[in-house]
């Protein structure tokens, strides 16, 4: 059996690029807490902000990019990026190599199985990372903080503070405005 040679010139290693997909309608601590952690375990990570025509954001997506911006800001290997299309292809294009998931719950685990399976049929070298949630933020959803905002509660503990200063910008609702009311034009 002959051996496999070895080629002259070694392959240099591939920067080990992570994206981190997500609406992030209110960044959270969790979120943030996330992208720390990953931020030691790659090279790069992408903080993608998905655009979703399905969905009416509290947040526009230039406030999201410049409240993950401003969030970030002390994180050399972070980047925030915009993006419409599938996670895998965006994650291609940016020649990532991970997908990174957030789990707080069982509940979580059924649909981004789901996800993580179809982007493997799709792209067999980009892989999904799935990261447990810090016990200290499992119980944060971005829902759950814009519901407490909306009824006048304090979400300062909850996020960074970039967060704070865009929602002082916010109109506070009128007691009992529904949270589709709060999003219509005037």
């Amino acid at each position: 059996m002959a051996k496999a040679e070895l080629p002259v010139t070694p392959e240099e290693p591939r920067p080990r690029i992570a994206i981190y997909p997500g609406s992030f309608d209110l960044l959270t601590n969790g979120h943030l807490d996330l992208i720390n952690r990953c931020r030691r375990l790659f090279d790069r990570v992408i903080v993608a902000i998905g655009v979703n025509p399905m969905k009416q954001p509290f947040f526009t997506i230039e406030e999201r990019i410049a409240i993950l911006k401003d969030a970030t800001a002390d994180m050399p290997n972070v980047e925030v990026a915009q993006f419409d299309e599938l996670t895998v292809h965006f994650a291609y294009r940016r020649g990532a190599m991970v997908i990174i998931r957030g789990l707080r719950a069982m509940s979580d685990f059924e649909f981004e199985l789901q996800l993580a399976l179809a982007n493997l049929k799709l792209n067999r070298h980009i892989e999904t990372l799935f990261m447990a949630a810090d016990p200290k933020t499992i119980y944060l959803s971005s829902g759950l903080l814009r519901d407490i905002w909306r009824h006048g509660g304090d979400v300062a503990p909850f996020v960074p503070p970039p967060v704070v200063k865009a929602l002082k910008k916010k109109k506070k609702p009128a007691p009992g405005t529904t949270y589709d009311e709060m999003r219509r034009p005037v």
